[in-house]
């Protein structure tokens, strides 16, 4: 997310990802003040004109919110209430409105007070590091950016290599030089990129990005996956080389928290929790030490219930991680009940 200090009331923010759209869900409340861009339909008032027609219209607003929610199918927050500025005086003060917000969308926060909770969301995301993987072989290649717990992916690009059995007109650096636009067209320059892939591929295609200094983030070559595609970027996504090599991001947390509460429950442990009820009293209790949650338990609880309880486990020193469907992670926890927890000691729940 990227963020900006008007003053100790004010924030600007651009969220960058569906985990920033989350944290904003969690951070704005009713009686905040949002100031962000939207469009009006204003009815025309002239002969002739149609009734049912009007002229859609740019407007900037500050939005007293009444309502706030997800949307349940796109990377989208719905944010509702009373307009008390508005920069065109055909869009009146006290009207209600709606500003969609989605990535890459800016707004401004205007807040009384901000809580400690509040803050930590707000900044959590701004010194995370992003991982542009690239699973790569001489038939094709699968590249997807790895930002927190979440996967965007670039289609697969195939190389037209007929194999080892073909003789064929096949050219490596038009290969190459194809997926090396495709990585442009989605890297940030915070990202670091890691390549993997059977054989000498993947090698030759880091040696490629070196030479033709296309690219100035760190670089590196991993040995251990031997697929290429969207399936090998599954395969690391999911492989111990994975928390070795990317031990602090989010996702080798994640994964390690999953994999300790697997063991847990085949020594029938009690300290972990699946599903909401059980997390729910664990955190009335204080022992909830980190929790994970999926984007089904949005769907299948009250969303106001969910952030509640998300906000203050947080504010008990809680490490909350959310996960969505795009990593077999998200797949796992979902089918855990929508969220799990590792306990500091043990609760009859």
């Amino acid at each position: 997310m990227i963020t900006k200090i008007i003053d100790e009331n004010s924030i600007s923010v651009i969220p960058e990802d569906s985990d920033d759209l989350f944290n904003l869900r969690r951070i704005i409340k009713e009686g905040d003040t949002v100031i962000g861009d939207t469009t009006r339909v204003i009815k025309q008032d002239k002969d002739y004109s149609r009734p049912d027609k009007g002229e859609r219209i740019r407007v900037r607003i500050a939005l007293t919110v009444e309502k706030i929610s997800l949307d349940d199918v796109l990377d989208r927050l719905r944010i509702g209430g009373t307009i008390s500025e508005s920069s065109n005086e055909l869009v009146p003060n006290g009207s209600h409105h709606s500003i969609i917000l989605k990535i890459t969308d800016g707004i401004t926060i205007t807040k009384k007070v901000w809580s400690p909770v509040e803050k930590i969301l707000i900044e959590s995301n701004n010194k995370q590091t992003g991982f542009l993987l690239v699973a790569i072989d001489t038939g094709d290649c699968g590249i997807a950016r790895l930002m927190g717990t979440h996967l965007q992916f670039v289609p697969n690009i195939y190389s037209g290599s007929g194999g080892k059995r073909y003789k064929t007109s096949f050219n490596i650096e038009k290969f190459f030089e194809e997926i090396q636009q495709a990585i442009f067209s989605i890297i940030k320059e915070i990202d670091s990129i890691v390549i993997f892939g059977p054989g000498e591929t993947k090698k030759k295609f880091a040696n490629y990005l070196q030479k033709t200094q296309s690219v100035k983030c760190k670089i590196q070559v991993v040995d251990g996956i031997d697929s290429g595609g969207e399936d090998g970027i599954y395969i690391f996504t999911k492989s111990q080389t994975m928390k070795e090599i990317m031990s602090e991001s989010k996702l080798a947390k994640v994964s390690s928290i999953i994999d300790e509460i697997m063991i847990m429950a085949n020594k029938k442990s009690r300290k972990f929790t699946m599903g909401f009820d059980e997390t729910y009293k664990a955190n009335e209790y204080g022992a909830v030490d980190s929790l994970v949650f999926s984007e089904k338990i949005i769907q299948t609880h009250d969303e106001n219930q969910i952030i509640d309880f998300l906000n203050d486990a947080e504010s008990k020193g809680v490490k909350t991680f959310g996960v969505d469907s795009s990593t077999d992670i998200g797949l796992r926890v979902t089918g855990l009940g929508g969220i799990v927890s590792i306990l500091r000691f043990p609760v009859e729940t």
